[in-house]
């Protein structure tokens, strides 16, 4: 749908001390002029003392600085170089041309349904291009997407949540933000949606034309749109989007921002989003093994006498890493030692820019006397549909997701008794590699006589990088305290004492699986 040429911008002239274009030259002054014509946002060049006179469309048009007086300006097969009179309005030229080339881009009048704008868009100014390089390239490849289809826990609740609500689809029209295979557009398709426009940015919008197309009864009010959501123009206005933009810990790979920028773009008021609300869900846990596990990793780092080469001075650096990954696995609920607490974030009313840096003040209740490693966390998110309100959870113990659960791990863990209060801080900061930075506290408070008058008797803070984790996906084992030099299988004798003791570690470990 054609947007009207926009208004809001006045016609702007500029006086040029000379203009020079591809075949020739003009010592005379010369005025540009920034102006809307027939639909099309342009910049026209005529002599003061000709009638000759050419124009560059704004919508493709491209400036470069040669120096503090002269500009060149770039569009298509043509270029021309602009002198100014002075400083100033060579600035003010500048300040104009960008002003009124984003109007040219974002006013739609030029853009074919579905098409991409050929300038920065918000996504590329705020991720890294190398980023959205590996993004794109694996959502685009099909043993990825099945990996996903496969997860029946996570593709049985959207059927179910989509099934149960018919009557937020029929006849209605869905806009399915990053379709990846198109299978939420043919669930909002079976469901009697009127058309459903299934967006993807990656190769895998190809796959989703075909796979969609082989249903045939389906593909008839689906049209699959190749392009990012910050990008594309639609010809009409969403009653439901649907998307499946959760990540590791809710918010990883930064997809939530897309969803909420689709809300804004293109959801009709009182319209539906499938999901409506997500919870960051977070618990104190208590896993020696797992501690342990990760201490052990650097020990490499402490061989002296590596070939001769004295590896030392790198365990500190090496062992601060592995407690940098957050551990991504499946852990029995039984580790954790205090009830957990959650973080709602409503993406009806969440704005983009709250999502660049998420604060949570933590506050539990010790449950056991134990040590706490750190904080477990995992996420649900609500389908509120019209006739059932469906959730979709994460949680340890309940049936595993290809998500998991994920815990941060402090450096130092700290002691707490049974009824301490733990308190602390979870602070998130986006980064333009498509995740997050994690900045975990957490203190054990004095309790008891006295404990009024304040005091913290313990604190440990740890930084980690969620887009680099640590997939755990093997069960915890025994790990010794100390690590011995392997012995040769005759010389190692174990005692009846020793044997016994190995059992009980055996028996301890399984009993926290």
């Amino acid at each position: 749908m054609e947007a009207p040429c926009m208004n809001k911008l006045k016609q702007k002239e500029f006086t040029l001390a000379s203009l020079t274009d591809l075949t020739s030259s003009s010592s005379s002054p010369v005025v540009a002029t920034f102006s809307c014509v027939d639909e099309v946002t342009e910049l026209r060049f005529q002599e003061s003392e000709s009638a000759d006179s050419f124009s560059f469309d704004l919508s493709s048009a491209q400036l470069f600085k040669l120096g503090a007086l002269q500009l060149v300006c770039v569009c298509d097969s043509s270029n021309s170089t602009k002198e100014f009179r002075d400083e100033k309005e060579s600035k003010d030229f500048c300040d104009s041309f960008e002003e009124w080339t984003k109007d040219a881009v974002t006013k739609g009048s030029c853009l074919p349904n579905g098409t991409v704008s050929y300038s920065s868009s918000k996504f590329d100014n705020k991720i890294e291009a190398a980023s959205a390089k590996m993004y794109f390239h694996y959502y685009g490849q099909l043993l990825h997407q099945q990996n996903m289809l496969q997860d029946y826990v996570r593709t049985g609740t959207y059927h179910a949540a989509v099934m149960e609500n018919r009557s937020d689809f029929s006849g209605r029209v869905v806009v399915d933000v990053g379709a990846g295979s198109g299978i939420l557009s043919m669930f909002a398709a079976l469901a009697g949606a009127k058309h459903v426009y299934a967006v993807e940015a990656s190769e895998m919008a190809d796959y989703a034309r075909k796979l969609i197309a082989g249903n045939p009864l389906l593909a008839e009010r689906i049209t699959v749109i190749k392009g990012k959501i910050e990008d594309v123009e639609l010809p009409e206005k969403a009653d439901v989007l649907i998307s499946e933009p959760m990540g590791t810990l809710l918010v990883n790979e930064r997809m939530l921002e897309t969803y909420v920028i689709a809300r804004d773009r293109f959801l009709s008021p009182n319209g539906k989003m499938f999901p409506t609300v997500g919870r960051i869900h977070m618990a104190p846990f208590a896993d020696e093994f797992l501690f342990i596990e990760m201490a052990n990793k650097a020990l490499f780092w402490q061989q002296q006498n590596y070939y001769g080469v004295d590896l030392t001075p790198l365990y500190g650096s090496a062992h601060q890493g592995y407690f940098s990954q957050p551990v991504v696995d499946a852990f029995d609920p039984r580790l954790l030692v205090a009830p957990s607490m959650f973080h709602v974030i409503d993406f009806t009313k969440m704005k983009e820019e709250q999502f660049y840096e998420i604060d949570v003040p933590l506050k539990f209740t010790a449950s056991v006397c134990t040590r706490v490693h750190g904080l477990a966390c995992w996420f649900d998110v609500l389908f509120d549909g019209s006739t059932v309100q469906r959730w979709f959870t994460t949680a340890p113990g309940a049936p595993t997701t290809h998500w998991y659960q994920i815990r941060c791990v402090l450096l130092q863990p700290i002691h707490v008794m049974a009824g301490q209060e733990i308190t602390g801080r979870l602070h998130l900061v986006a980064h333009s590699a498509q995740s997050y930075t994690i900045n975990l506290t957490l203190s054990a408070k004095m309790s008891g006589p006295g404990a009024n008058q304040g005091g913290i008797l313990q604190t440990s803070s740890c930084k980690l990088d969620l887009k680099e984790p640590y997939y755990r996906m093997s069960q915890p084992q025994v790990y010794p305290v100390a690590q011995e030099p392997p012995a040769q299988a005759q010389d190692l004798q174990i005692q009846s004492d020793d044997l016994e003791e190995v059992e009980l570690l055996q028996q301890n470990a399984n009993a926290q699986l």
